[in-house]
Parts: C-alpha cells; structure tokens; sequence
C-alpha cells in the first residue's frame, strides 16, 4: 500500500491529490488548445469542490483560483488564462511560527492554570503563618484535580512531589501532616453531582 507521507507534497493541500495529478497532466498535454481546455475543467472542479455555495462570476474570485491554477503547477503550465498570469516574485510565501502553547498545558496540565498562579501568590506571601496555610490549600486542591482526572486514590507524596516540582523546590511539604482523604473528596463530588441531576430535574 503507498501511503500519502511517500507521494510527492502537495502545494495547495485544500484541493486534494486529484486536482494536483490533473494539473501535472496537463502541463503534459503538447496540443495548446487541448491544454486550455483542460485547464478550464480544472478549475470548475476546483471551484465546485471547495466553493460550492460561493458566487462564482466574481471576478476576484475566478483571479484567484487562476493564480492558484499556476501556483499548484509550479508555473509550468502554458495557457491562455482570463487574467494575467502571475510570477512567482510577485506571490508572497508565507512562513508560519510555530505555536508555542502554555506551560500549564504540557505538563501536570490536569492541575490546572489557578494552581500555578496560587503557587506563585503563595511563595511571596510575607505573613509566615498564613503562608503554611496556603501551602496546604495548594495541596488539597491538586489532590482535588488529581482526582478529577483520575478516579483511583492517590497518595499525598504524588502531590508533594508535584507540588515541589511545580515550585520549583520552594514548596516542600514531604512528611508532614496527611492531606484530605480521597475517599472524603470523592463522596463529596458524587453528593455534587447528584445535587445538580435533581436541580436539573426540578
């Protein structure tokens, strides 16, 4: 079986692999007046498969989709078009960036963004007993998501290890007091869930 990553690349990947064997066969045709009216089927087909609904006698339109016409044929194809023929200075290639996605999202994304920022408030708070507190907050809170995401128990030292991993070693709870139980947080999001399917009944 030949797989598509084997063929060659396609320049215009909206119009298909059909439409780009198309275009390398008429640029193959030796007869002009055969390869013009090749290159007109080509674009009604271009024109029905990808704008079915759109007006098609809009002259920027039909400009477009020849230029694209000669783009795909990597301006090899000889015709006669309705419109002047482009040249490849004239077409601007443009070069996508690569989408850098967020911190929260690539690793212990299950935690969450709010978790993140709480650590970052936390680790600046000046009031060393409410700093404790929060710590603990913060910890409670992942054992929450953790649990969100995946429904068998979870000891605290995963979280502690999180915990400090995502502070960057300036949060370090191991060995210390126990955190909520899961069996505690899980009866209370079923009592949650419950409560809401009656609300939605009422």
């Amino acid at each position: 079986m030949e797989y598509n990553t084997n063929r060659f690349k396609l320049v215009i990947p909206e119009y298909g692999r059909n439409i780009h064997k198309m275009i390398d066969y008429a640029i193959q045709i030796k007869n002009r007046k055969e390869r013009n009216r090749c290159a007109w089927g080509i674009i009604k087909l271009m024109t029905d498969s990808t704008h079915p609904r759109f007006n098609k006698s809009i002259p920027y339109f039909q400009h477009k989709l020849w230029n694209q016409l000669f783009i795909m044929s990597n301006y090899q194809l000889d015709i006669d078009p309705p419109f002047p023929k482009p040249s490849p200075e004239k077409i601007k290639v443009f070069s996508y960036k690569r989408v850098v996605y967020p911190e929260y999202l690539t690793n212990f994304r299950y935690y969450g963004k709010i978790v993140r920022n709480m650590i970052h408030v936390a680790i600046h708070c000046k009031n060393r007993q409410k700093k404790e507190g929060l710590f603990y907050a913060i910890a409670n809170t992942m054992k929450k998501n953790y649990l969100r995401w995946n429904k068998n128990v979870v000891k605290d030292d995963i979280i502690f290890k999180d915990l400090k991993e995502l502070s960057k070693g300036k949060i370090c709870l191991m060995n210390t007091d126990p955190l909520l139980q899961c069996s505690h947080i899980l009866k209370s999001k079923r009592k949650k869930a419950l409560k809401r399917q009656k609300e939605k009944v009422i």
